[in-house]
């Protein structure tokens, strides 16, 4: 009897231990996708792996390819600055929630322009960035900046190579702005961009491009803006006042946005506050309504932690945090990732 309780106590041991190694591997988990939230969501995996010992790996690919990727579930979440439509949720039992909010800049490299001293409105960035406009000094651009040394210099536009939600939410303000860009370029993950036009991988690629070309013009994050030390274009809301980016303006865009909408995905674009940075969008994440168990509770426990203990790290990053009451919505929803 004494053997078969040893041998007994030894299988439970042994099971226990197998157990809890299985628990402790699947607490690691992996995502992709947008390279917009990138900065936010390594942060936050560096901080929560040093208070929980999990880890978390993201890799920015572009938002078309972390959708790509858990369709496939190759991964245990997502990261889409472009929002996943209801349909396509439901198809693919998908639960979507916002993590953080930020603004799609405009930046440029006119060399004798000070960042946030040139002027454009949107249908003047619309033809901008649909080619319509190739010089610097053009008329619709002195127009609106009287009294600015504007250079004879060709415009290049720096965008996107790959299918990002940053393409997403800045096509869809210009196809806002203007009926010519939204025909002549559209307005989506992948669009198509003028002759004059070179592409970047990633929010850093279309950042990099900026700043080596003279008289270049792109669209990135404000944290990626930040990080490269890049001068903005000042541009003119809703309101008719000229903002130039950066949390407040996010913030305010999004004071009145509902959240409650299927897929928590509100439009935030072009505003009426009069402070509302026109190009405001959330960054969201996407999960498995059902999936192994514990990489389902590593998906949980991470955001919720991330959004309880990260803000500050975002509001450093030149994000915006979500309002208390839309948190408390998204651990809500969040309990359907089963």
């Amino acid at each position: 009897m004494r053997t078969l309780n040893k041998l007994a106590q030894g299988t439970l041991a042994a099971a226990m231990g197998l157990a809890f190694s299985v628990s402790a591997l699947a607490a690691d988990i992996t995502g992709a996708g947008a390279t917009f939230p990138y900065a936010v969501y390594t942060k936050w995996a560096e901080a929560y792996q040093a208070a929980t010992g999990n880890k978390v790996n993201y890799q920015g690919i572009g938002s078309s390819g972390g959708v790509k990727q858990i369709k496939a579930k190759t991964v245990d979440f997502a990261g889409s600055d472009a929002p996943v439509p209801e349909a396509d949720l439901d198809a693919n039992k998908l639960v979507q929630v916002p993590t953080v909010m930020g603004g799609v800049t405009i930046v440029m490299n006119v060399p004798g322009i000070e960042s946030g001293k040139l002027k454009l409105d949107g249908p003047t960035a619309a033809d901008i960035f649909r080619g319509a406009i190739t010089k610097w000094n053009a008329p619709a651009i002195a127009k609106l900046n009287p009294g600015v040394n504007l250079p004879d210099l060709a415009i290049t536009v720096s965008h996107r190579s790959d299918g990002s939600g940053t393409t997403y939410a800045f096509s869809n303000y210009l196809a806002k702005q203007s009926m010519a860009f939204k025909r002549d370029v559209g307005a989506g993950n992948t669009v198509n961009w003028p002759s004059n036009a070179v592409g970047g991988k990633g929010n850093p690629g279309v950042a990099a491009n900026v700043q080596k070309i003279k008289g270049a013009i792109g669209y990135v994050d404000i944290a990626d803006a930040m990080k490269n030390n890049m001068d903005f274009v000042a541009l003119k809301n809703r309101a008719g006042n000229y903002i130039v980016p950066n949390q407040q303006s996010v913030a305010d865009a999004a004071a009145g946005a509902d959240f409650k909408v299927k897929g928590m995905a509100p439009d935030l674009l072009d505003q009426s506050h009069k402070n509302a940075w026109p190009i405001t969008t959330a960054t969201f994440m996407l999960g498995y309504e059902k999936a192994d168990a514990a990489k389902q509770k590593g998906v949980v426990d991470f955001f919720t932690w991330s959004l309880n203990n990260g803000q500050k790290m975002a509001a450093d990053l030149g994000f915006v945090a979500l309002p208390p009451n839309v948190v408390k919505m998204v651990e809500a929803e969040m309990k359907n990732i089963k």
